[in-house]
């Protein structure tokens, strides 16, 4: 999949979060706590870096959990060259949100104009960590998945 980029000091702080990132066995829980198995991960923390291997079911829980980890306090990078996804998919678009940033907005930018109301599959597509539309952070980053319809 690749290297993805991240604001460190943007994300939740979870136990250990700093300058670094928390040390695996926090991010594990980070990962179970989003609802996903991490005993098919390995998760490796070197700095603000993470590397991530092992095995993921689908393409869309790829990308959410390389935004569990990404989304954390400390975390610049997570490295998915050695995970593997057991039912590819086409990817989804990354996002990192702006100041002033609303999700209509992003939606538009990704979706065409006048096609704002789509705003509520990025909602679906990261619950977690947006739970309130109305309250994405700057720094965030978003998965914009491609239009099925």
């Amino acid at each position: 999949m690749g290297l993805f980029k991240f604001i460190k000091e943007a994300g939740a702080k979870i136990f250990g979060g700093g300058a670094q990132a928390a040390t695996p066995d926090a991010l594990k829980k980070e990962v179970d706590g989003h609802g996903f198995d991490s005993t098919k991960l390995g998760i490796d923390v070197q700095g603000d870096k993470v590397k991530l291997s092992g095995q993921a079911m689908s393409q869309e829980e790829a990308e959410k959990i390389i935004l569990s980890l990404g989304n954390t306090y400390g975390v610049a990078e997570v490295d998915t060259s050695e995970l593997q996804v057991t039912k590819p998919a086409e990817q989804s678009t990354m996002y990192t949100v702006q100041k002033g940033d609303t999700l209509w907005e992003i939606a538009e930018k990704h979706y065409g104009k006048g096609k704002g109301a789509k705003y509520t599959e990025i909602v679906k597509a990261n619950t977690p960590p947006v739970k309130d539309p109305d309250l994405i952070q700057p720094g965030w980053v978003l998965r914009i998945p491609p239009l099925t319809s």
